[in-house]
């Protein structure tokens, strides 16, 4: 059975180091930009969901046991919906200071992989599916941008069996 598009949607998980405390100099105008920047994501054609906490972010939420690190876990209608926000308008003139403010790391940081319309992934999941980048690369499980999969596409490279969603 084909599954359709519309019956996945795209979850994005990006981590970074932070090169200072939250609330240092360094970093006052990542801080000052997150609520707005935040805002437009919200509007933007194909947004879904963000993680946040009670702060209206996600900075305050724990990731891979390390207090340096923030995490930004997101939910999109599709690739195109997310590369639009990410690559216009606010968030583009932010993704141009990240090293102002995040460390530069060698391992991947960010990952992708399609999710039943409606499931809302945990950190946890979001973890595991960086984790499981970072151990086999790009696979159906979890890819990047650079390497990405259809919807529905079957993860050979799972010990714990195919990795078939359905909705």
């Amino acid at each position: 059975m084909t599954q359709s598009t519309a019956s996945f949607e795209l979850a994005q998980v990006n981590i970074a180091r932070l090169k200072a405390p939250l609330d240092s100099p360094q970093l006052k105008d990542f801080v000052d930009a997150l609520d707005p920047v935040n805002a437009v994501a919200d509007a933007a054609d194909g947004f879904v969901w963000r993680l946040q906490s009670d702060s209206g972010n996600a900075t305050d939420v724990p990731v891979l046991g390390d207090d340096w690190l923030i995490i930004n876990l997101t939910v999109w209608q599709d690739i195109d919906a997310l590369t639009a926000f990410m690559y216009r308008g606010r968030h583009r003139e932010l993704l141009a200071r990240r090293r102002d403010w995040f460390e530069r790391m060698e391992e991947a940081m960010t990952t992708l992989w399609w999710v039943p319309a409606g499931h809302r992934p945990t950190v946890a999941e979001a973890e595991s599916r960086l984790l499981h980048l970072r151990e086999h690369g790009p696979t159906p499980h979890a890819f990047s941008l650079r390497t990405s999969f259809p919807p529905g596409a079957v993860d050979d490279s799972d010990p714990s069996g195919p990795d078939v969603l359905v909705p």
